[in-house]
């Protein structure tokens, strides 16, 4: 018995077809979405849907293509995912990042949820709380670390930090 399926023992009752094929798998990348867009973020003081855009999901492919030519720019990347998502109408990246910046959140936002990329609220309330986000909050906010320098902090350089931090705090407190 090989050590995979000692690790993973397939289960009594399942069937063959409870396994997804590629085929399966991949056809979520051909599915397009359309999305009613707010009157008011087409026209002030309008109310209801101004009509209809068409979005199709990224891929992985997208997403690598994305961070390599928006390095560095979080607004680049935003328009670039707005720009391979949209179908229909279709524009180009310049008329894109011409779009009013609350057109453009709306549509970025549904371009991350048809993508699987939204995080629900819950999902960041329940992070929040999570001890070790807590930590990296008050790393950040005591020393004035950004995101990238608290990930490259290992587990132990943390606590230490806290720990220097509590004791600190004693003497003078």
């Amino acid at each position: 018995m090989s050590m995979a399926t000692q690790a993973h023992p397939p289960a009594v009752d399942a069937a063959p077809e409870a396994y997804l094929g590629a085929d399966e798998l991949l056809a979520g990348s051909a599915a397009t979405y359309d999305i009613e867009v707010p009157a008011a973020l087409i026209e002030a003081g309008r109310s209801g849907f101004a009509g209809r855009v068409q979005i199709r999901p990224l891929t992985v492919r997208d997403l690598q293509l994305i961070s390599r030519a928006a390095r560095d720019s979080d607004s680049l990347a935003g328009a670039l995912m707005v720009h391979a998502a949209l179908q229909l109408p279709e524009l180009s990246l310049p008329q894109v990042s011409a779009l009013p910046i609350g057109l453009m959140e709306f549509l970025l936002a549904e371009v991350n949820r048809v993508s699987g990329l939204a995080v629900a609220p819950a999902a960041l309330e329940e992070a929040a709380e999570q001890p070790i986000a807590r930590a990296a909050h008050v790393l950040a906010r005591e020393f004035g670390w950004t995101p990238q320098q608290l990930g490259e902090l290992t587990l132990g350089q943390i606590l230490l930090h806290l720990q220097m931090l509590r004791e600190e705090g004693g003497r003078h407190g």
